[in-house]
């Protein structure tokens, strides 16, 4: 007999995988983006994937999971950056990949189980509504729907919808409890937020209701600037500008762009500080001649390009968020990232600041998006990577200038989102997971409910031994 021979009895015919590589390559996520990570997780896996079908079958391996304390770590599309689908402390991954039905679709929402890709979500609601979801990942053709709600927190929609957490962004979502009996919850309105991005360690989400918008065939533009701080001025007028309609709004530093995009190329100078835009195609010749009259060259525009001159270029969203870093991570594996705020009100400065300060260490990488009302600046600068020590030494010199840090070389939920403790999770997630076997070592304050946000890091997750940030 063998450890999961027990389980296999207690699910049945629900897939049950053992098989080392393949067990492997679930153990895994986007982790490897950070360095930090990689080095000190590349060994984790689990012990055995299985694969539910339907929510009752979600139910009966958490069920059978708990009676048999074995640990369970959900995971979507495995496209998380953070290792939030990692099994720490081994046991079984549940893959819900292969729970994709979309379960209604009527004007203004879709409901789907937790599986669902948001890009075949998309393709449904466009050919059968015109509409498509407010919010995507630059991942959108790779993640699942509940691995967004769960890992993420905003992207390509955020500078019209902001984050994911604003109110309306997720109507609903239906999550199973980890007890003998699990039972089966529907959270709206503010009891959204104690499982949004929560990396699955407060329930397994297994339905979605989300809000749909209108759908328009976006214009993709990339407008150059020679200076980094005209294109940032000029990419937060672009955003206040309420008559544009806009779906996506990034900056990205020189020499990045030329040098990491590499099938854009083509259209780009070496020194060019790049804006790189989504937008309604009633909008995108009010925006083209306001960035004209800023000093913006427009460098491509997908409704007046060539066809010859399309083919073959990915989509716009695939050089935004944290595709950029991807782009760059694979043009030079010395590259990693970090996400960070800037002080309100001096957001062109500090961008400016940093450019002056760490001219071969940083390259800079901003998100405009929308919160509480406001145009914000998210950074998601590409850092050259030397060593840990530097890593947090440069993360605390940031913090000191008054930027932020949502640091993404950590896998806790604290951490990650640059928090104290929060007592209330904590509480849902003793209701819903008694024995702590939801996703172990991603909250700190399931053993340390004291615990104070340190950008230092530090945290080392007990079953592991491993300090991770």
């Amino acid at each position: 007999m063998t450890p999961l021979d027990p389980l296999a009895a207690r699910i049945g015919d629900i897939p049950l995988i053992t098989q080392e590589k393949a067990v492997r390559a679930k153990s895994r996520d986007f982790f490897w983006y950070s360095p930090v990570l990689k080095s000190r997780l590349d060994d984790v896996t689990a012990e055995a994937v299985v694969a539910p079908r339907s929510e009752a079958e979600v139910v009966t391996v958490l069920a059978a999971c708990h009676d048999l304390d074995i640990p369970v770590t959900p995971r979507g599309g495995g496209t998380g950056n953070y290792g939030q689908a990692m099994p720490l402390a081994g046991g079984v991954v549940l893959d819900m990949a292969r729970m994709t039905r979309i379960l209604e679709l009527r004007p203004g929402r879709v409901v789907t189980e937790a599986g669902a890709l948001m890009g075949d979500i998309d393709t449904a609601a466009r050919a059968e509504l015109g509409e498509e979801l407010r919010l995507h990942p630059s991942t959108r053709e790779t993640a699942t729907i509940a691995g967004f709600v769960a890992g993420g927190s905003g992207g390509v929609g955020s500078i019209r919808w902001g984050m994911l957490a604003e109110p309306g962004n997720i109507l609903r979502l239906r999550i199973a409890t980890m007890e003998s009996t699990p039972r089966l919850i529907d959270l709206t309105g503010e009891e959204i937020a104690q499982v949004h991005h929560a990396y699955g360690v407060t329930g397994v989400i297994t339905e979605v209701e989300m809000p749909l918008a209108p759908a328009p065939d976006w214009v993709e533009m990339l407008i150059a600037w020679p200076g980094w701080t005209d294109a940032l001025a000029a990419g937060h007028r672009i955003a206040c500008a309420e008559g544009l309609w806009l779906k996506q709004l990034a900056a990205v530093e020189a020499p990045a762009p030329h040098a990491y995009f590499l099938r854009h190329r083509k259209f780009l100078d070496a020194g060019d500080n790049l804006l790189c835009l989504m937008v309604a195609p009633n909008s995108a010749d009010a925006l083209a001649g306001l960035a004209a009259g800023m000093g913006g060259t427009m460098r491509y525009r997908s409704d007046t390009a060539p066809q010859d001159a399309r083919a073959g270029l990915p989509h716009l969203h695939h050089l935004a968020w944290n595709h950029t870093t991807l782009r760059a991570l694979k043009t030079d594996p010395e590259i990693t990232y970090l996400q960070m705020g800037y002080p309100e009100g001096r957001e062109i400065e500090t961008c400016a600041e940093i450019a002056r300060r760490y001219p071969d260490e940083i390259v800079n990488h901003v998100e405009f998006t929308r919160s509480g009302g406001r145009v914000r600046f998210g950074s998601l600068p590409m850092v050259r990577f030397t060593t840990e020590a530097r890593l947090v030494a440069l993360m605390l010199e940031l913090e000191a200038m008054g930027c932020p840090i949502w640091n993404p070389h950590a896998h806790t939920l604290e951490e990650g989102n640059h928090r104290d403790a929060d007592p209330a999770q904590i509480a849902l997630k003793k209701a819903n997971d008694p024995k702590g076997l939801l996703n172990p070592g991603k909250m700190i304050g399931w053993e340390d409910p004291g615990y104070r946000y340190d950008p230092r890091g530090g945290y080392a997750y007990a079953a592991t031994g491993r300090a991770v940030s």
